[in-house]
């Protein structure tokens, strides 16, 4: 049984301007935040591309924070040693996208990096059930992926509810449990009462006044 520890903020760069990325990064780091999430897109899998393994590169030594790469891309296989080199810390696939996902975990895995799984709106957890203790980081996305600034999909929250759930009675699944899209100081009363550990935010964090106190706000709430 996993013991709850102080949310985790993963401000996403998504919402960034990337004209003044270093600045941005600084911006996350003198939040509190420790994690940057890092949405790869490639015009297929989801309508939107943002940037690829050399950004990621690029940017490491600009931050000391945790690099979680979130791939919305197809064949994810032909990706992972790039951005493993780069400087991830976590690497994230769609199950949607793998025919062979316990290979994909596998290659993570060989890489020395963290290894996260996620699912789309549409999907159930019940597709991932077979995985579960073998990754670090269940990512249940709460919006439909490829935008940021969109509306939570309340009925996703049930499914980080189940993997909590399934942790709870497997001593096995170690996963953190991370939700993206639409949390903000609206709604993370009701993901954090879901159970769990990440809470990715992109629109909100950036639009933030006082991006230190919305952090704050996030890990009290």
């Amino acid at each position: 049984m996993k013991t709850q520890q102080r949310l985790i903020v993963a401000p996403s760069v998504l919402s960034a301007d990337f004209s003044q990325i270093t600045e941005d990064l600084h911006t996350i780091k003198r939040s509190g935040a420790s994690w940057v999430h890092l949405d790869v897109m490639d015009g297929q899998f989801v309508p939107g591309i943002t940037f690829g393994d050399k950004f990621v590169s690029d940017i490491r030594n600009k931050s000391d924070l945790i690099f979680d790469t979130h791939l919305m891309v197809n064949d994810p296989e032909r990706q992972i040693e790039a951005f493993a080199q780069a400087g991830s810390d976590y690497i994230t696939f769609h199950i949607e996208t793998a025919v062979h996902a316990h290979r994909i975990v596998q290659q993570i895995r060989q890489t020395g990096k963290k290894v996260g799984i996620s699912i789309v709106p549409a999907t159930p957890v019940v597709l991932i059930q077979e995985l579960l203790s073998e990754v670090d980081l269940v990512l249940v996305m709460t919006v439909n992926p490829g935008y940021g600034g969109q509306r939570l999909i309340d009925s996703c929250v049930n499914k980080a509810a189940e993997l909590h759930a399934l942790r709870q009675e497997h001593p096995d699944h170690t996963y953190l449990i991370s939700v993206d899209g639409g949390v903000n100081a609206s709604t993370i009363g009701t993901v954090k009462a879901a159970g769990i550990d990440v809470a990715v935010a992109g629109s909100a964090f950036f639009g933030a006044e006082d991006p230190a106190a919305f952090v704050q706000f996030l890990q009290d709430a």
